[in-house]
């Protein structure tokens, strides 16, 4: 009888010390378990992001090439935009002129750091007109389609189906000279359309998720549940895109200024200082190697954050 009463005893112990175990969860698992909850797209890819070296170096270099075109008398103490002095023509890289002087005797060094804000102008200017174009009309045809949706995809169709490069050239020798806003503005009339096709697929995609339906069975108006609810979760590939586009505006920017219908004198562009060296490259290399070098990089640190951006974006890629 006392074996018994002892294992009775045991096994009621037992019972009343593992209850608890199964119904009360300690501080710590409950935090980890509320920074699961607050977890999402937007907060997982800037974690990414700040862990990332690609977007780490690339957003260096923006954010070094920004303050360049912003402040370039920090940089040289030259005006690029004073009258040069002809005697100092196609002088090689010195102290005085650490780049050397072009043909008008015009310090590279300042000109190529001059240069730098209008190439920023066209490729942030362009970007953010395509990005709210794009991004209204994709949004509008995505989500209330039919007629709406029919419209607006043939009239992106039209420009779409003109390349970027030689609608910018015949569009730009009509205008005669130009400017870094006009450039911006026609590159962002040929570039929209590749915005738009991207925001309306992602709405489609977006519109009859659990979410929008369980808004709507709130009673939450139509430009509520657009704004709040499929703007946010269809705009993560037109961030994408555009932050890649814009290094590809800023070389299609110095493509047309290089072939004499982009930006032209008396402004400053890389594209500009190419176009006025090449045909002394063998005797003078150094004026045509540093505007294309820091053409180079620029181009190359969007696309650098553009491709972090992505793969942070992109839960494929995870």
């Amino acid at each position: 009888m006392r074996d018994t009463t002892t294992v009775g005893d045991e096994l009621t112990e037992t019972k009343t010390v593992g209850a608890p175990s199964t119904d009360v969860k300690s501080p710590k698992e409950g935090g980890k378990r509320k920074k699961e909850r607050e977890a999402s797209l937007w907060s997982d890819a800037f974690y990414d992001l700040r862990r990332n070296p690609v977007f780490l170096i690339g957003g260096a270099l923006v954010l070094f090439m920004a303050v360049v075109s912003l402040l370039p008398g920090i940089f040289t103490s030259v005006d690029a935009y004073a009258p040069c002095n002809l005697r100092d023509s196609m002088m090689k890289p010195s102290g005085d002129h650490i780049f050397g002087t072009d043909v008008q005797g015009c310090d590279v060094y300042s000109k190529t750091v001059y240069a730098a804000s209008n190439s920023i102008i066209v490729g942030i200017a362009t970007t953010a007109m395509v990005v709210l174009v794009g991004v209204t009309s994709g949004l509008l045809a995505g989500w209330f389609g039919g007629f709406v949706d029919t419209v607006l995809s043939r009239f992106a169709e039209i420009f779409f189906a003109i390349p970027l490069m030689l609608g910018g050239m015949l569009i730009m020798s009509g205008l005669g000279k130009g400017n870094a806003w006009t450039v911006s503005l026609v590159l962002a009339t040929l570039g929209w359309p590749q915005i738009f096709r991207i925001m309306r697929s992602s709405v489609l995609a977006n519109k009859h998720n659990d979410y929008v339906m369980a808004a709507r069975a709130l009673g939450a108006g139509t430009w509520r549940i657009t704004l709040r609810h499929i703007l946010p979760n269809a705009i993560a590939p037109v961030i994408v895109v555009g932050a890649i586009s814009l290094g590809v505006y800023i070389s299609a920017e110095a493509a047309l200024s290089y072939l004499g219908v982009g930006v032209q004198a008396p402004e400053i562009s890389w594209g500009l200082m190419v176009s006025d060296a090449q045909a002394r490259f063998l005797q003078a290399p150094y004026m045509l190697l540093f505007p294309a070098v820091a053409l180079s990089i620029t181009v190359l640190a969007f696309i650098m954050v553009g491709d972090a951006v992505r793969d942070a974006l992109d839960p494929k890629l995870r």
